[in-house]
């Protein structure tokens, strides 16, 4: 029998509970959504020296310089749109920290140039994975018409199984080629021009234990 409309199985001390669940799970949210956007931001993303390389093609790419004013941010292309997601992301990329302060030395530009195609290759099966989900949350594909001829009849009828990442890459980073034609050798070789080193030199540093 209830008391004062309230069912009697509702003690005090589970009232308490679930008040304080609550506030809890506000707080818990809250802490989510702040965490998220403090950790996205390009200061965050670019403290460690190694991303500054890639700081500085995203800052000559259109999605820095838009003719719009539209500037796209680190976590809106990196990580997932929704709170859930964003916080997986975020727990996973822990990995890229270890992967900073023990793996090797990426602070060197020769290094972090040699490691970039792998890199490429797990952001780009990243967005894969994911439909390109960070792409469609700016980019209408349906509204799509581009400045060239059939850009928009392309997007309608020539992208029944393929995602924005399969067509659009290498736009705001460092340009290196889809994984199907990349070669280790070529990779290597015109590292070692741009930097002036001896050929195999390449070789020799990846093969350096981490």
């Amino acid at each position: 029998m209830a008391r004062l409309g309230v069912p009697l199985f509702i003690t005090r001390h589970v009232l308490i509970a679930l008040v304080v669940g609550g506030i809890g799970g506000v707080l818990v949210v809250a802490f989510l959504i702040e965490f998220d956007r403090f950790t996205s931001r390009n200061e965050f993303c670019a403290s460690c020296h190694s991303m500054t390389y890639a700081e500085e093609t995203y800052q000559r790419s259109a999605h820095f310089n838009s003719a719009s004013g539209v500037r796209a941010s680190c976590g809106d292309c990196h990580v997932s749109p929704s709170l859930l997601g964003a916080t997986w992301d975020h727990a996973v990329g822990l990995k890229d920290l270890v992967k900073q302060l023990l793996g090797p030395d990426y602070d060197d530009p020769v290094i972090n140039s040699l490691h970039l195609p792998e890199a490429a290759f797990a952001a780009r099966d990243w967005f894969r994975r994911r439909d390109s989900a960070s792409c469609r949350r700016c980019h209408v594909q349906e509204a799509i018409q581009g400045e060239r001829a059939n850009t928009a009849a392309i997007h309608r009828e020539e992208t029944e199984g393929k995602t924005c990442i399969d067509c659009h890459y290498n736009l705001v980073h460092r340009k290196v080629p889809d994984e199907r034609i990349f070669k280790r050798e070529a990779w290597n070789q015109m590292v070692e021009e741009t930097f002036g080193l001896e050929p195999g030199e390449a070789a020799r540093r990846l093969a350096q234990p981490e």
